[in-house]
């Protein structure tokens, strides 16, 4: 989200609840009897401990002068830039959809809308991804051209809730990237006859490429430009009870070289493509579209999902081909992911730090939003939960530990943001660092993987700061002016 206003804002709320709550704070001076205390720089930053007794509590980093060969935790070099960053965001599935538009009334729905995705929001996050006809997380399964032999993609369904509540979002964030993903083909082109299981049938790879670019048109007419396209959701799994097709690496390059790339290039040239869309344990699936000559011209880049491997792989296919985009487009926690603590840390160290140091431009969880009974849904996940869960008998609205992982990124991004050198001294440390290239603002996010509570130091651009950072924690640290 652009940074605008939004530093000022916090800054001057983080000094004020530091002043008055005794937040920690680090590099304390003692100035000598009688004489004015030295003029000390702070930066503002945000903590979540690992406990999330607190979190993104105000607290601060003070500069210090380190001793001859003394090095740092972290060292930031705003001169290096890697790949422009869209955001942080998640997936508003059919059942996150249908929860906003169903089970809040209007001003509480404006109201979580505005702290979700709103400038100076709490989360603040810049990227949604919808899928194309129905997932796991919908109330009936189906696909917007359903009769058979009419590839036209009829986006009626999504009139009811999906696109109302993507209007309203775009209404609180005019700059919200979106992706699209379809979970199957229409049941009629595909080899099982069925939305459940089977196979893209190479009879109908034209009717199949005609129902996308449909899809993205009336999209695009309906108030929702899709930024991204995916070519399948999880093209290596075929699911039992949810909709889901196999698409192997030829088959996908075929399908992409010879029918919905140049269709894409004729019709929606403003839609980029994006291969893959599936976990970092078998990079050498897109490594193979990427190599093939007929359709890595028209792939622009590669999606990820988190069930399997190590988000190392990302890196691995961006060495191969530099040239092509890596976004991170799903990952979900649930009953699985063990603690507040297990949850939170896993997701900060992969996901919010992981993932963009591995080249990612955007990095997103699954369900934005789901009921207490972690649905609605129709087969597939039932443990699954979403950023925030709404609990429709009483209304309220709690966020889960990914909320607060991912507001330490979302919250804080400077504007047009480009991700920065940031290394680290230990592996038990991880950092990013992110600069506005439009008003200079830097954003360094760092976790303390070390044992025992100590004071870390970072150097940003030959500058020197301490902080005292629990064993275990997150923090944001904000510069408006990189450097200044």
């Amino acid at each position: 989200m652009p940074f605008r206003a939004r530093f000022s804002i916090l800054l001057a709320f983080a000094l004020a609840l530091a002043a008055c709550s005794g937040a920690p704070k680090s590099g304390l001076v003692v100035s000598p009897s009688g004489s004015p205390p030295p003029v000390v720089r702070t930066i503002p930053g945000w903590l979540t401990t690992a406990d999330g007794s607190h979190r993104l509590v105000p607290f601060e980093a003070s500069e210090i002068t380190l001793g001859s060969g003394q090095g740092a935790d972290v060292v930031v070099d705003t001169s290096q830039h890697f790949q422009p960053f869209a955001g942080y965001g998640a997936s508003v599935t059919d059942a996150t959809a249908w929860l906003l538009m169903h089970e809040l009334d209007a001003a509480s729905r404006s109201q979580l809308l505005q702290e979700l995705f709103g400038l100076g929001g709490a989360l603040g996050l810049d990227v949604a991804r919808i899928s194309i006809g129905a997932s796991d997380f919908s109330r009936s399964h189906y696909t917007f051209a359903d009769t058979p032999g009419l590839p036209d993609a009829d986006i009626a369904p999504a009139r009811a809730d999906l696109i109302p509540a993507l209007l309203e979002i775009r209404s609180i964030n005019p700059g919200l990237s979106v992706i699209a993903s379809p979970w199957s083909a229409p049941a009629w082109m595909k080899t099982s006859g069925s939305l459940i299981k089977g196979r893209l049938d190479p009879a109908h790879y034209a009717d199949f490429a005609h129902y996308l670019v449909s899809y993205v048109s009336e999209m695009q007419a309906a108030g929702i430009p899709i930024d991204m396209l995916t070519i399948q959701n999880e093209p290596h799994f075929e699911p039992e009870d949810y909709p889901g097709m196999r698409v192997e690496p030829a088959e996908r390059a075929a399908f992409v070289g010879e029918h919905l790339g140049p269709l894409m290039d004729r019709e929606n040239p403003q839609t980029r493509l994006l291969d893959w869309d599936h976990n970092w344990n078998e990079p050498d699936s897109p490594l193979s579209v990427l190599a093939d000559t007929r359709a890595s011209p028209f792939v622009d880049g590669v999606a990820w999902h988190c069930y399997a491997g190590d988000v190392s792989a990302q890196t691995l296919v961006h060495e191969r081909f530099p040239d092509k985009e890596a976004w991170f487009t799903e990952c979900s926690a649930g009953d699985w992911s063990g603690s507040w603590t297990e949850a939170f840390q896993w997701s900060a160290r992969n996901l919010v730090i992981g993932a963009p140091r591995n080249w990612a431009r955007g990095v997103l969880m699954w369900n934005l939003a789901l009921d207490q009974n972690n649905g609605p849904h129709l087969g597939g996940c039932g443990t699954c939960r979403g950023l925030v869960t709404i609990d429709t008998q009483t209304g309220a609205i709690s966020r889960e530990p990914e909320y607060y992982a991912f507001a330490h990124g979302s919250r804080f991004l400077p504007a047009d943001p480009v991700r920065v050198d940031s290394t680290t001294a230990a592996s038990s440390i991880d950092a990013v660092a992110f600069l506005g290239r439009r008003d200079g603002a830097l954003t360094m996010l760092v976790f303390n993987g070390k044992p025992g509570d100590e004071g870390l130091t970072f150097i940003i651009d030959g500058r020197a700061y301490r902080a005292l950072m629990p064993s275990g924690a997150l923090a944001t640290f904000v510069i408006a002016a990189a450097g200044g």
